[in-house]
């Protein structure tokens, strides 16, 4: 797509971004009443297969190519404490990742996912948004386009994941900032944080919310975020400008996009959410953007990899859409 240009013009695309085809959307309902089921005995199921009827504009979707995508960028915010890992281990886990190492690896390989991880400038951390916006304009514009232009066009469904020591002070920063409550309420263990590790992250987020309050969505991402949340924002608006659904993953992911929906909550309207995370500001952070997750498996990895879980049962919505027979086909009596 276009590249972005300002900030300030990313609300705007919600006038202008294609809508869900409601008559792909209509026809997909006329054929989910019609298979040999009673309407509705498939539940979620059903939902999600309309869902994709719509956004892809046609009643019989497929999913030949799915792409997903995982976006790595470190933290200036570690400078606070806040990590019980090293910053290293964000280049360390992108080379694990490369070399088919790690969980989202063997997710993709197994729900029939292309993977592509993009490190994006490790060796120079964000500002610790503590004392400074943790990027400027041009750096998260920066990021966006970068995520824009790894969006493959040929693909029928997009994956979204990160990677990142410190970025779940990222994530509730975000939230905190984006739709209010204590930094307290957001706040959670990350990748493990002790009792006084999870007391830093509060202070830090209670820091950088006084210091860059009042400020648009878009620029609290810039104040506030993250090289990696910005791609994940730059691939979502790309995948909205081809049809593409979107998956986003779980705590981290989803408050990346969230900058999305305060700026326009339209611009998630093709976006699902894959699993609710176990770190506690997700299931407040769904509850605000009105998502109700594919799965629930006690999750909290990172990665893409509840997202990547998530596309098996988008194929299994898809294999009963369009496989299954209707009443005529089998020569079942409805009544």
């Amino acid at each position: 797509m276009t590249m972005f240009k300002s900030l300030d013009d990313i609300p705007a695309l919600a006038e202008t971004l294609p809508q869900t085809d409601m008559g792909a959307r209509s026809a997909a309902l006329d054929r989910q009443n019609s298979l040999t089921k009673p309407p509705g005995a498939l539940g979620r199921l059903e939902e999600l297969a309309i869902f994709l009827a719509g956004w892809r504009g046609t009643d019989r979707p497929q999913i030949n190519h799915a792409q997903a995508l995982v976006f790595a960028g470190n933290h200036g915010i570690c400078a606070q404490g806040v990590n019980p890992f090293p910053q290293a281990v964000t280049a360390q886990m992108v080379a694990n990742f490369q070399a088919g190492g790690a969980a989202i690896n063997q997710l993709c390989a197994i729900n029939g996912a292309a993977l592509e991880v993009i490190a994006l400038d490790l060796d120079a951390p964000t500002e610790d948004f503590t004392t400074a916006p943790a990027m400027s304009e041009a750096q998260t514009l920066d990021a966006l386009n970068t995520g824009a232009q790894a969006v493959d066009p040929q693909a029928d469904i997009l994956i979204l994941g990160e990677m990142g020591i410190g970025n779940s002070t990222i994530a509730a920063a975000l939230s905190a900032a984006l739709f209010g409550g204590s930094a307290a309420e957001w706040v959670g263990p990350g990748t493990g944080s002790d009792a006084a590790g999870i007391a830093r992250k509060i202070a830090a987020i209670e820091t950088g919310l006084r210091r860059h309050a009042g400020q648009s969505a878009m620029h609290t991402l810039a104040a506030l975020g993250g090289r990696e949340q910005a791609a994940i924002c730059g691939a979502v608006l790309a995948a909205r400008a081809q049809r593409i659904p979107v998956i986003l993953d779980g705590f981290i992911c989803t408050a990346a996009a969230a900058c999305l929906h305060a700026a326009d909550p339209r611009l998630l309207a093709h976006c699902l959410v894959g699993h609710a995370s176990t770190e506690p500001g997700h299931r407040r952070l769904l509850a605000a953007l009105g998502q109700k997750p594919v799965l629930e498996f006690d999750m909290r990895l990172g990665e893409g990899s509840g997202a990547a879980l998530a596309l098996g049962i988008l194929r299994a919505a898809l294999a009963c859409h369009n496989g299954m027979a209707t009443f005529a086909e089998a020569g079942v009596s409805e009544a």
